[in-house]
């Protein structure tokens, strides 16, 4: 047993070496011929499977209602003042009132010249005094030289005659998207991030704190940097006047359904249930020019997409994306994941207990090694996948077990590769003995 327990961990090391070896191979880029097959899988992961098709549909969320942001701060500014009617607890804002680049003349900044809708909707927010704004988190040229990409220095706002009347939370989202136009996968959020020794709080979070504080702090509490989102559902956009459906038929929609959503024309004609927004958290934010609008402003992948690979559409709007935010931290229905050594620790178990099954097989059953080793190879990553797929669907738990799969897959070659080596350095051992017994 000793010599099997040496020979298995050599084994199970030359496992992680080879697949360090390969992933350096892999950055050197031989083989770009295959870019476009792992383009379409490099956003994937088995955990969307669970996401998009595993789980039941949610029930709608009443405390969270969403309202397509009017295309005119007067417009805009109506919307707060009639939504404020109603007395909801808390009035998120998902746009920038400011002028881009800080240029402040009516040719780079036409905002300006609707100075009359910038007064109403200054005195709006003012009136409301529940409203949550929008800032950007930014990163100065000296800071981006430098390459890390989740630590900013900067913020940006809405003009002051907007922000003194509000809180303002940050709504930058991780997506690893280079410029606006890309591509942007949303699959986590940052709680919170310092700036300049300050704390700032991300939007969706800052619109919990001022619904339940309790359960805001317990979610700060967790102390994670980067929380992965517990995604539940989205909202029915599909525009009835266009279609000819009965807006009660809510099947149209691929997505489980969570939130209720009010486009701006209905809202400034009164055209909604009027009880909907008292004492609720209303949030404001672009759903396309009109719903059923095939824009993709402001819009992400998620793991909700039906489309687990190679997807072609985003498939949710920004606004939506806090609000599921919103709704886990209410929900306390969070995500958790292993430690990186938990993980770590998991992949060299398994590697090393499947060596010493394969040494076991390969003594006592020679013939049959390569059909069971093959068999238990199959085994292990079909079990990994499922244990990955189900873990998250029905304990939410997220186990990031690639590098386990990835030591299952290269156990049999490698197990072949290293009995190899060693057969040869025997045959060489007993050569070299065989020519010392003859020159005696």
């Amino acid at each position: 047993m000793k010599k099997i327990s040496l020979q298995s961990l050599a084994i199970t090391v030359f496992v992680f070496v080879l697949m360090w070896g390969v992933s350096k191979l892999a950055d050197l880029k031989f083989f770009s011929a295959f870019d476009p097959i792992s383009q379409a899988l490099t956003d994937f992961e088995l955990t969307d499977y669970a996401f998009s098709n595993m789980r039941l549909d949610p029930d709608v969320d009443q405390r969270i209602v969403l309202v397509n942001l009017a295309p005119n701060r007067a417009l805009i500014a109506q919307q707060v003042m009639k939504i404020s009617q109603h007395k909801p607890k808390v009035i998120g804002i998902d746009s920038f009132f400011n002028c881009e680049g800080g240029l402040y003349d009516t040719l780079n900044c036409p905002q300006l010249l609707d100075t009359l809708g910038n007064l109403m909707l200054s005195n709006a927010i003012q009136e409301a005094g529940n409203v949550v704004l929008v800032s950007k988190l930014m990163q100065t040229k000296a800071l981006a030289s430098q390459g890390d990409i989740d630590v900013y220095d900067s913020i940006e706002y809405s003009d002051e005659m907007f922000k003194r009347y509000a809180y303002n939370a940050f709504a930058s989202l991780p997506t690893n998207a280079s410029h606006q136009e890309d591509v942007k996968l949303c699959r986590s959020v940052f709680p919170r991030m310092e700036v300049n020794g300050n704390e700032e709080l991300a939007f969706s979070v800052q619109i919990a704190m001022l619904y339940d504080s309790m359960k805001a702090r317990r979610f700060l509490a967790r102390n994670k940097k980067e929380e992965i989102i517990n995604y539940r559902g989205n909202v029915e956009i599909q525009d009835y006047r266009l279609s000819g459906l009965n807006s009660a038929d809510l099947s149209t929609t691929k997505y489980p359904i969570m939130f209720y959503a009010i486009d701006w024309d209905k809202l400034l004609q009164d055209e909604y249930i009027k009880d909907i927004f008292e004492g609720s958290i209303v949030m404001i934010g672009i759903m396309g020019d009109y719903f059923g609008d095939p824009s993709w402003e402001d819009k992400f992948f998620t793991p909700l997409n039906k489309k687990v690979a190679g997807r072609a559409n985003p498939d949710m709007f920004g606004l939506v994306v806090h609000a599921n935010v919103v709704a886990m931290i209410l929900n306390e229905d969070y995500i958790d994941e292993l430690a990186p050594w938990q993980l770590n620790a998991i992949a060299i178990i398994v590697c090393y207990l499947t060596v010493v099954l394969f040494i076991i097989i390969d003594r006592n059953l020679p013939l049959w090694f390569d059909t069971l080793s093959v068999i238990i190879q199959v085994f292990l990553i079909l079990a990994t996948s499922g244990l990955i797929v189900y873990s998250f669907s029905y304990a939410s738990l997220k186990l990031d077990l690639s590098l386990t799969l990835a030591a299952s897959a290269l156990v049999g070659p490698s197990y072949d590769i290293f009995k190899g080596f060693q057969n040869q350095i025997r045959k060489w051992q007993l050569t070299k003995k065989s020519v010392e017994v003859l020159n005696e």
